[in-house]
């Protein structure tokens, strides 16, 4: 419009899925631009320049060429970092328990855990410092291999007693219609798609007119989405597998922008994965088939079921055997979230104990001492990534995908099966702008742009005086004033250093070098090999 100059009349054309009737409806339902929202879309992009392009320079100067900073995937790189860092630091620790199978008086058997000895818990992975690998929380028991081995062979033949059963009733409620970052979290945990795959093949089934818009925050159906569900259910199932009355989600997501509902199928009634089988690609159809059970389930009833716990005591020890049945399916009969086979799954979730009553007497068959290790916390999948960064406000979930793509491209990350691994690089960015500029790699500071962006699309604030304030600064240094400062002050020696201890007096370090990261003690060196993940290179190993 700026550019043309238009002098007819011209309005805006707003649909969120490529079908006739969404279309018709929105040539019907046109609006005038919004320019507080351009103006908010604008800040944006010239922030995000202001961030990349000015602290990028500074990367090729200090470590490398080649590199970039940029808003949202530096965050997310520190996200990464800080993960490997715990890692690094980490200390394991080992711990036992006992694990029996027990039978009841008529001989039909199951497995139990020991929970406590003499009143008490029986320590846990959970109840170790992970630093330190030293045992935190105060009034358990550390059984170790020799208590083990001498509690199991002094509880085998002893009298065993049921001491109590409870059954509690439980109810599960469906998760709700896809979101752009939860269809990227499980086309990785259902697919094995990458967050770009899942986009790339979104877009296509968009395109084609099979699903609605894939870039939402929004976990809101439309009433004809409902019908659409519903009338699904009815069809499909029978009445009892229908939710009481239509089910609508609220969106968690802070700074939710919710100008577009839920990824959905597309249309006023939903074609079936096995109508489209033969007219999608195989990616296409298992997307489609993802969004259709997803959409489909919100609508339907929940599961019911019941939880056993039974603890059973001989001498002072206490074990535990619990079990699990689904005694209506509901949704579940549709989709289970992370499992790509809901019957398979559903059989799996049934855990039946025998029947038993308080006082029963049991026999021991079995009883085997069990080492357990603690493990340092799980590296980040890009699933796992995403959540985080939309947990935390960081960034749009519909730049996630291109966010990922870019870390890996620059040798931030790499893949170790789903892992996502941080280079040795990624150490060197992360640490000269934690020193040197925190504020912009802190995630709240993400967070609060994002809110500051949403008040100039309401026209509470301005663009012009936000961006000078951000660049200039605004009683606090803005970015350009800091880079001026700063830019003599680094040194590069320092940044590309990561110190891993001391050998007889001598520092130890990882040097990240113009050919890659290389070990270093004085005037020794070594290389590190590709792939060498920064956790498995320590001290003793350097």
């Amino acid at each position: 419009v700026e550019l043309l100059q238009p002098k007819v009349p011209y309005s805006r054309l707003v649909f969120h899925e490529i079908t006739k009737v969404a279309i018709q409806e929105a040539l019907d339902q046109t609006r005038p631009i919004d320019d507080r929202l351009v103006s908010a879309q604008e800040t944006r992009r010239i922030l995000d320049r202001l961030y990349g392009y000015e602290l990028s320079p500074l990367l090729w100067k200090k470590i490398g060429p080649g590199l970039s900073a940029g808003r949202v995937q530096s965050v997310a790189i520190r996200i990464l970092v800080d993960r490997e860092r715990a890692r690094m630091r980490f200390k394991e620790a080992a711990y036992w328990d006992l694990e029996g199978i027990f039978a009841t008086q008529k001989q039909e058997t199951f497995p139990a855990k020991l929970v406590s000895l003499g009143g008490k818990r029986v320590a846990l992975g959970r109840d170790f410092d992970p630093d330190t690998g030293k045992l935190v929380t105060p009034d358990v028991v550390l059984v170790d291999g020799a208590q083990a081995k001498s509690l199991a062979a002094s509880l085998k033949d002893a009298p065993w007693t049921v001491q109590d059963k409870e059954e509690k009733t439980f109810t599960q409620h469906p998760a709700a219609p896809f979101t752009t970052s939860t269809l990227q979290q499980e086309g990785s945990r259902k697919l094995r798609f990458s967050a770009r795959r899942t986009m790339q093949v979104a877009q296509r089934l968009y395109e084609n007119g099979y699903i609605t818009y894939m870039r939402t925050d929004s976990t809101t159906l439309s009433e004809q989405a409902i019908a659409a569900a519903r009338g699904a259910v009815k069809t499909l199932y029978d009445e009892s597998y229908l939710s009481p009355k239509p089910r609508q989600f609220r969106t968690k997501v802070k700074n939710a922008q919710e100008a577009h509902e839920a990824i959905r199928p597309s249309g006023d009634r939903f074609r079936t994965p096995s109508e489209l089988e033969g007219e999608l690609e195989h990616d296409a159809f298992r997307l489609y088939e993802l969004i259709w059970k997803r959409t489909v389930a919100s609508q339907m009833a929940e599961a019911r079921g019941r939880r056993m716990t039974v603890r059973l005591a001989a001498q002072d020890a206490l074990f535990q055997a619990t079990g699990k049945v689904i005694d209506f399916p509901g949704f579940l009969r549709v989709y289970v979230e992370g499992s790509d086979d809901p019957e398979g799954d559903l059989a799996d979730r049934d855990t039946l104990l025998p029947d038993m009553a308080k006082g029963d007497s049991i026999r021991c068959n079995e009883l085997e001492p069990k080492e357990h290790k603690t493990l340092p916390p799980a590296r980040f999948t890009e699933a796992s990534l995403v959540k985080e960064l939309e947990a935390n406000g960081i960034g749009r979930p519909s730049t996630y995908a291109s966010i990922i793509d870019t870390i890996q491209r620059r040798e931030y990350t790499f893949k170790k099966g789903s892992a996502l691994v941080p280079t040795f690089l990624a150490f060197a960015v992360v640490s000269l702008l934690e020193n040197h500029f925190p504020e912009l790699v802190d995630s709240q500071f993400t967070a609060r742009m994002e809110d500051d962006l949403d008040a100039i699309s309401r026209g509470e604030s301005e663009s012009l005086p936000y961006l000078k304030a951000f660049y200039f600064g605004n009683g606090e240094p803005g970015l350009r004033p800091q880079l001026d400062k700063k830019s003599d002050d680094i040194d590069p020696r320092t940044v590309c250093s990561i110190p891993l201890g001391e050998d007889n007096g001598q520092p130890v370090i990882v040097r990240v070098g113009r050919y890659g990261p290389f070990l270093q003690r004085g005037e020794d060196t070594a290389p590190i090999q590709d792939g060498t993940a920064p956790d498995e290179i320590s001290l003793e190993k350097a």
